[in-house]
């Protein structure tokens, strides 16, 4: 091991609490910046001893926590392509088992597992190895992974995940014994040691599921997968009679329907697969028989789309497929659910339970008879099935939102006068005069469920917040009144006063909590929204630079006049581009009813 640990400026701006951008700007603007003593030219490596003197000699250092430190040791103890052994060396130490590490090190791990807890350790240690791997250990996304579990009820049963990486789904699955497959001998072991460190009975064996199958013959309640897309070796010449293609010898090029029929073979009737698909397999003409064959024979159950970015193996918006194995004597179902989900993973559950209970699906998801998706194509996108649901009802729905929203679309009353020049001041100053304090939460938060999390894209779509953490040092928790306005300016998020307490401040979000005695919250965003105008105009992404921000100064009685009348102006943006959504909404379902002759015309 190093005695020297070395660090690159993502490790050092999350040790003084900065962003990357800062610590770009210390080496351009400081001379005694230490220099670079390994990496690349593009990725360089620096002497955390030597940034530690750094930070300290300009004040601004930030001490750095034991598991910070431990991981940076642990990383500099190998190179980057043997790190997850010695990151699964360091489970093991955890869990009171021989490894291959230094004795020292060995020591230092323990020391941080007795204080910060071994699970909590562990995962912390497991969360830096994701971020530097994040381009090929690809996690899928904490509320993707809770949905899957969830549609497939695996809490309490036998579960598989036969692509299981670092064991994600299997951890979140609270299944009483756990199996998965993983084809890289180090990711393997490494979900083994993590699996078994938070308490689950696990057996997660290394090889290629499809051409060695370890748990052949092995039926459990249920089987939730993330597999690799668009394999083109997957493994189709040697495997063509295969047993398990029981509904159709998957195409060459359509990988992922063999991952669905694998799955398949290991559920227990009755049971179900969760399975994400890259959306093109709901339409590609080569896998059409398959798809034609799972219908028919009532095994899949649901399609969900869900947002871009839902699973880092794919830049698309994937799909959700829920599939059911029949039970024998079975009637086979004539409906199959599908849900137009995005980033909602909560009306994606909420739909299945309603169509999986034999109750009415939400808006935003339909039933759609089997035998009218049974065409030449079999095309099972989501997209214009969902569009054409119920066009009259629809149309009436939304016609009566559009009146009451033109209704209400009224914006204040603001009478002209003479341009005057108003005495200003500045967010920095009410800071310093204690009128104003500008909290940031942590770069990032930790995986939990106990805390809700409000995001960028909450505050955009001014609704509740969606994500969850768990509680932690640094977390600020948000209270009724606070101002909370995006980092970057420009992707149409815009400040708003919270309603509302008890969210944990998510990330690229800025907290402001005034003295509503000397600074109304309404003024304050205003005066906000005036200083992010520019990025907001170009739809150029700009930081905001809060303490820059000017505000004329004014008595608090005119504050509040003025706060009125820019919640007033707020308000109206948002009737407005809600008026947009609903008028490109109205007019496809009209036009789809006349079409389809559920409309006709007055």
């Amino acid at each position: 091991m190093r005695d020297d640990v070395l660090v690159n400026a993502a490790d050092i701006a999350r040790l003084a609490d900065v962003g990357r951008a800062a610590v770009s700007n210390w080496r351009k603007r400081f001379d005694d910046f230490p220099p670079p003593v390994g990496g690349t030219a593009s990725s360089p490596a620096f002497s955390l001893a030597e940034v530690e003197r750094w930070l300290r000699r300009h004040d601004r250092y930030v001490e750095v926590a034991p598991l910070e430190r431990l991981w940076q040791r642990l990383r500099g103890s190998t190179d980057d392509l043997r790190l997850g052994e010695a990151v699964a060396d360091a489970g093991a130490v955890l869990l009171g088992e021989d490894s291959g590490l230094d004795e020292a090190l060995v020591r230092e791990i323990r020391q941080v597992g007795r204080a910060e807890g071994a699970v909590a350790a562990f995962d912390g240690i497991c969360r830096r190895y994701l971020d530097l791997h994040s381009r090929r250990l690809l996690a899928t996304p904490p509320d993707v992974a809770g949905l899957m579990v969830g549609i497939a009820a695996t809490a309490g049963g036998t579960v598989l995940d036969p692509s299981c990486g670092i064991g994600t789904l299997l951890l979140a699955s609270g299944g009483s014994r756990v199996l998965g497959q993983e084809l890289n001998e180090t990711t393997a072991r490494l979900a083994g040691v993590r699996l078994r460190l938070h308490g689950r009975r696990a057996r997660i064996e290394a090889g290629d599921s499809l051409r060695a199958d370890a748990f052949a013959g092995t039926r459990v309640d249920a089987v939730v997968c993330n597999p690799p897309f668009n394999e083109r070796g997957w493994g189709y010449d040697e495997l063509t009679s295969d047993p398990r293609w029981e509904y159709g010898l998957p195409p060459r090029g359509e990988s992922e329907l063999a991952w669905v029929q694998h799955c398949l073979a290991h559920v227990r009737p009755g049971g179900l697969v969760v399975i994400m698909m890259p959306g093109t397999a709901a339409g590609r003409r080569p896998g059409r028989r398959v798809r034609g064959n799972l219908l028919r024979a009532g095994v899949l159950r649901a399609i969900i789309s869900l947002s871009a970015g839902a699973t880092p193996a794919s830049s698309g918006a994937p799909d959700l497929w829920v599939l059911r194995r029949p039970e024998p004597g079975d009637e086979p179902p004539s409906q199959v659910l599908m849900v137009g989900a995005g980033e909602d993973t909560a009306l994606a559950e909420r739909a299945w339970r309603a169509f999986d209970g034999g109750g009415e699906p939400p808006a935003g998801s339909r039933v759609v008879r089997i035998i009218d998706l049974l065409d030449d194509e079999v095309d099972l996108t989501t997209g214009h099935r969902l569009a054409a649901r119920e066009p009259s009802s629809g149309f009436a729905v939304m016609s009566d939102r559009l009146a009451a929203l033109t209704r209400a679309l009224t914006p204040p009353r603001l009478d002209a006068r003479p341009r005057r020049d108003a005495a200003t001041t500045t967010v920095g100053e009410l800071v310093r005069a204690g009128v104003v304090a500008v909290l940031q939460g942590p770069i990032k938060l930790p995986d939990g469920d106990d805390l809700p999390v409000l995001t960028a894209k909450d505050l955009l779509l001014d609704r509740a917040p969606s994500g969850r953490t768990a509680d932690s040092p640094g977390s600020v928790r948000v209270e009724a009144g606070d101002v909370v306005a995006p980092l970057l300016t420009g992707g149409g998020s815009v400040p708003r006063v919270m309603s509302r307490a008890g969210a944990v401040l998510g990330p690229q979000l800025l907290l402001f909590r005034v003295d509503p005695e000397r600074l109304d919250p309404h003024f304050l965003v205003g005066c906000l929204r005036a200083g992010g105008a520019a990025g907001a105009r170009t739809g150029s992404a700009t930081r905001l630079e809060p303490r820059r921000t000017p505000l004329p100064r004014l008595p608090i009685e005119e504050q509040r006049r003025y706060g009125e009348a820019f919640r007033r102006l707020l308000a109206f943006e948002d009737a407005a581009r809600e008026l947009r959504e609903i008028s490109d909404n109205l007019v496809a379902a009209g036009i789809d009813g006349l079409l389809d002759g559920s409309l006709t015309p007055e």
